[in-house]
């Protein structure tokens, strides 16, 4: 099946052999995880769309791919619109579009193991009146007709040694059963596979781009772990580091194990598919729905893991500085060749384990999607004048980094000189941002886009999200985000949670805008509070381009800000660097009134 006409039929000849009119096919794994191992990428071999977050259904004549506002232009791109109806959630969601589009009567299959009971009820709700029945499947029919589909990763599993994590997992474990004891739940399904890797010290390469092991685990209420996950990846040294309290069990197991569990059984919604539902339905088990005790103990992160992220924005700073003095003196052929440049400077520390994330090397109007990915099909020349935006990130053992910088190849307009310093100016107003104990980041999302709304001008995606510690660059359950609703919007900022600060603006078919720094949530007391406050410590370091600043729309604090920001990089960074590169590191970092000075010479 050498194209996507022959996938989506074949597909469709599958669910007429199953007796099914459509199929639902999320981009997700059995652990609602953003980014998924090679055999969970199901949508992507079926549609050709590249993106972290959407979804499709498919019916006997028609179809549609479903994404949010960072997609609109990139689906576009990937997804050949003569097979696929485009549609934007949440306000088309798919439920909708399948009452409307399906046939009274009609049977839509789902994989019960890819699949939240939220999004059935939903979607029951909406389909019912027209007898239109959700049926669970057995065997995903993607799965049925993609023949080289790949078997999930092997790797073993490697120990996070306590230098970088903090805290023993016996120590984390004897927390979170303490938490499942006053709830009186004598089991905690862990499923997230974050959870799991941070609970039990453990890192993996399941995943690419994020550190996990593929597995589930079931704690006991005093502490004790059942591990599920594919033997051959533990390893006697991680056999010796889980002790004799893990207990080991093939993947396969999980959902037995789960029908034979009693009594209260605490397990997380957002983070349990509807297969695990329906095996403690069986189990008669009393499901107690509370978020995962884990995501919030893992996002607020002790001393020696910030400890980490602080060194790995270091060393990643350094790599960055090469980079963009490169980008200066020998311009990269193109986007390709740029991505390819900027991660061998990471590797140059011989401590990057893995990207963060798939790189966003874009150029011109490939820039004005804000998660647009590099191709050689697309990869534009980095020439002419126009704007270059970079969004990456690493994985070193001691923090994971994101950071995004735009550039100017040429002379830049002196309408992307004002985008561009609208949106420094949002950044710099939610850096500087002083907040009391308990605000979320629904609350703090508007400081990034003022300057851009006065001018008539926004951006469809959120301001800040949550960054793990060794772990995924997307991390709960922080946000700072204006979807109201959304996910982690209304979660309390505490110390110790990492965050992004990464306003942009995005001009369809021209350029793209965004400036990215992380942020640690910090005690800020200082004398007259009458409340315990909280700030933002920014921890990445690497210069912004003063060249796309139009001065005249910063004022007195915000031109200090920037100026002190760009000490901060000059003294972190300035002694790890030489030659040419520490010459453009002092020239890109210098005082903005040197900037004004030269401009007006």
């Amino acid at each position: 099946m050498s194209s996507y006409n022959d996938r989506i039929q074949a597909l469709r000849a599958q669910l007429q052999r199953n007796g099914l009119h459509g199929f639902i096919i999320p981009l997700t794994d059995e652990h609602m995880s953003e980014y998924v191992g090679a055999y969970a990428r199901r949508l992507e071999w079926l549609t050709g769309f590249q993106g972290s977050a959407g979804s499709a259904a498919v019916l006997a004549d028609k179809a549609a791919m479903f994404v949010d506002g960072r997609y609109t232009l990139q689906v576009r791109q990937q997804v050949d619109g003569a097979l696929y109806e485009y549609r934007s959630v949440p306000s088309e969601p798919m439920a909708d579009w399948l009452a409307a589009s399906a046939a009274e009567g009609a049977r839509i299959g789902y994989d019960p193991w890819l699949t939240t009971r939220g999004f059935l009820a939903t979607a029951s709700a909406a389909l019912s009146p027209r007898g239109i029945e959700l049926v669970a499947v057995e065997q995903n029919p993607v799965d049925a007709i993609w023949a080289d589909q790949p078997a999930p990763s092997a790797a073993p599993a490697v120990v996070q040694p306590l230098d970088f994590a903090g805290q023993s997992s016996a120590d984390k474990r004897a927390a979170i059963a303490a938490q499942m004891r006053a709830a009186g739940a004598g089991a905690l399904v862990v499923s997230a596979l974050d959870s799991i890797a941070w609970l039990l010290n453990i890192r993996g390469s399941d995943v690419s781009r994020t550190p996990v092991v593929r597995a589930f685990a079931l704690l006991a209420d005093d502490g004790s772990v059942r591990l599920f996950t594919d033997p051959a990846k533990i390893t006697p040294e991680v056999a010796a580091h889980l002790g004799p309290d893990v207990t080991l069990a093939p993947y396969a197991d999980f959902g037995p194990a789960l029908e034979a569990l009693k009594g209260k059984v605490w397990l997380d919604p957002a983070w349990s598919v509807a297969a695990i539902f329906e095996a403690l339905a069986r189990s008669g088990a009393t499901v107690l729905e509370r978020r995962d005790p884990c995501q919030l103990a893992k996002a607020t992160k002790n001393p020696v893991e910030l400890s980490g992220m602080r060194a790995a924005h270091v060393r990643d700073g350094v790599a960055i500085s090469k980079f963009l003095h490169s980008v200066d003196s020998d311009t990269p052929a193109d986007e390709l060749a740029a991505e390819a440049r900027l991660e061998a400077f990471r590797r140059e520390s011989n401590l990057l384990k893995d990207l963060s994330f798939d790189s966003i090397s874009a150029y011109g109007a490939n820039a004005a999607s804000p998660h647009y990915r590099s191709t050689p099909e697309t990869s534009l020349p980095l020439e002419g004048d126009g704007l270059y935006l970079v969004d990456s990130g690493g994985q070193y053992p001691d923090g994971t980094t994101d950071i995004t910088r735009t550039v100017a190849i040429g002379t830049p307009t002196a309408e992307m000189r004002d985008r561009f310093t609208r949106v420094l100016k949002g950044h710099i107003a939610l850096a500087c941002a002083r907040f009391p104990k308990g605000t979320r980041g629904g609350q703090l999302d508007i400081l990034a886009r003022q300057f851009l709304w006065s001018s008539g001008c926004d951006y469809a995606h959120g301001t800040g999200h949550g960054v793990g510690h060794f772990l995924g660059v997307h991390e709960g359950p922080q946000r700072i985000a204006a979807a109201v609703g959304a996910a982690g919007v209304d979660e309390p900022l505490l110390p110790g949670m990492v965050l992004s600060n990464e306003p942009g603006y995005y001009k369809a078919g021209a350029y793209g805008i965004r400036t990215e720094n992380l942020v640690i949530v910090v005690e800020d007391p200082q004398p007259g509070d009458e409340q315990p406050m909280l700030a933002f410590e920014t921890i990445t370091l690497a210069p912004i381009d003063l060249r796309l600043v139009e001065p005249a729309l910063l004022n007195a604090e915000e031109a200090a800000w920037l100026d002190a920001y760009h000490a901060r990089v000059r003294e972190a960074l300035e002694g790890q660097l030489d030659g040419a590169a520490r010459d453009w590191l002092l020239a890109a970092t210098r005082p903005l009134a040197s900037v004004i000075d030269r401009e007006a010479a």
